[in-house]
């Protein structure tokens, strides 16, 4: 019973860097297991322009298997590298978002976590390179997802200086890290939260608090979920291997369902809705 009630389910990882060497040797397989775990649709995310290549490639691979999620493309300049960006970049996005269709612009945004993005130089080439994707998404069209991290009240001052809203043009605040009133300033401005494998954890008492102050208020309309792969492996499944897969989503599902005492099946169709929502399409 439980077999099937797994094959029922419809769910999009919004968030996956599925293109990274870890998966070389076990891409095709772990594409399979995502599939038979009922993930139909799985987004590439881009964090620096010399892989954007790289992700086309894996985005055409996993299109071509059989019994397997379909990949989409976003690419982004990833605020975490900002000491690895060029200007020339930029120029460079603009280029591959003019010969690929990219169902968003990520992952971008801000932040100050580590010491060594918190110097004023630093944190204004981050800004800078922040705003200039905005306009590109204004420019193309495309919802933005964001990074950020001990950064939100700045990240929401340029969205409000750039009058970017999501419940016009889509987006998702991906992995969200903030508290409560962050939490309900992003849904205002008609972000989806992106919730990953962190919830699974009893101890992401942050996160949770957030969440449900979010649901309260806006119910399960303002989430979507992610593995954010390799990445922020579900507790559940610590003891499977060192890196996370699209597999793995159920259980961020599962976990949901628990907090805000829905049935799973009617959790993930809201999310898959929230979903195409976030990303501006119909699936």
């Amino acid at each position: 019973m439980a077999q099937n009630i797994t094959q029922s389910l419809r769910l999009i990882d919004t968030h996956t860097h599925f293109d990274v060497p870890e998966y070389d040797e076990a891409r095709v397989q772990c594409a399979r297991r995502a599939s038979e775990q009922g993930v139909l649709h799985l987004v590439l995310i881009g964090y620096l322009a010399r892989y954007f290549g790289r992700m086309v490639q894996t985005h055409e691979f996993v299109n071509a298997l059989e019994a397997a999620p379909k990949s989409h493309l976003a690419f982004g300049l990833h605020p975490l590298y900002i000491h690895e960006h060029h200007e020339n970049d930029l120029l460079i996005l603009s280029d591959f978002l003019n010969n690929h269709h990219s169902i968003a612009i990520a992952e971008i945004g801000l932040d100050t976590y580590h010491k060594s993005l918190q110097s004023a130089d630093i944190y204004a080439k981050q800004q800078r390179f922040f705003v200039e994707q905005i306009k590109l998404a204004k420019q193309y069209h495309k919802p933005i997802l964001l990074h950020i991290r001990k950064s939100h009240a700045d990240v929401l001052k340029i969205l409000a200086e750039q009058n970017y809203r999501a419940d016009n043009q889509g987006g998702i605040a991906h992995s969200f890290s903030g508290g409560e009133q962050e939490a309900l300033a992003f849904v205002k401005r008609g972000f989806k939260l992106g919730i990953t494998g962190q919830i699974t954890n009893p101890n992401a008492k942050k996160l949770r608090r957030a969440a449900m102050a979010v649901f309260a208020k806006y119910g399960a309309d303002a989430f979507v979920i992610e593995t954010d792969c390799p990445d922020m492996m579900p507790l559940p499944c610590q003891h499977l291997g060192s890196f996370n897969e699209p597999a793995n989503l159920p259980h961020v599902l599962d976990t949901l369902a628990l907090l805000f005492s829905m049935d799973k099946q009617s959790l993930a169709e809201k999310l898959w809705q929230n979903s195409c929502q976030a990303l501006q399409t119909k699936w």
